[in-house]
């Protein structure tokens, strides 16, 4: 459903919203071995994150990344989604087809564009305070 990007962006997003409210700043290698994703891959997601706003990057020896203070409950994960898969997730095609809509839907249409309306709400309405909170506590983890 998600590019592989855009799955390592919303871990790593998490992970580092839950270090900022402990008030930790977290190094790329902190990022890519606690969301188990490669470095390189993780830096050019982090970057593309930095440029949207998202989260904060920090140069030098006490650098790193980190989400501002209250800044995570207005987070939604509909804006790294959006950062980093634009908003293909609202209107591709179930079946992978270039073009598919209501004149010409395929034989999936009708019902995924109900799955597509959910998942955008759950998107919009999801802050990565939620969950990195729930990484804190231990109900939710973020590798295996």
């Amino acid at each position: 459903m998600f590019s592989k990007a855009c799955q390592y962006g919303i871990k790593a997003s998490v992970f580092i919203a839950s270090q900022s409210a402990l008030g930790n700043r977290v190094s790329l290698k902190e990022i890519a071995s606690s969301i188990d994703s490669p470095e390189a891959f993780t830096a050019k997601i982090l970057h593309q994150l930095a440029k949207q706003n998202i989260l904060t990057s920090l140069k030098g020896p006490t650098g790193g990344f980190e989400i501002p203070e209250g800044r995570a409950e207005i987070l939604k994960l509909s804006n790294i989604v959006s950062a980093i898969d634009g908003d293909s997730i609202y209107v591709g095609c179930a079946l992978g087809f270039d073009r598919c809509d209501a004149l010409q839907p395929c034989p999936m249409h009708n019902k995924f564009v109900a799955i597509r309306n959910n998942l955008r709400v759950m998107l919009e309405t999801t802050s990565l305070f939620e969950l990195a909170n729930g990484l804190d506590v231990g109900m939710s983890f973020l590798k295996r």
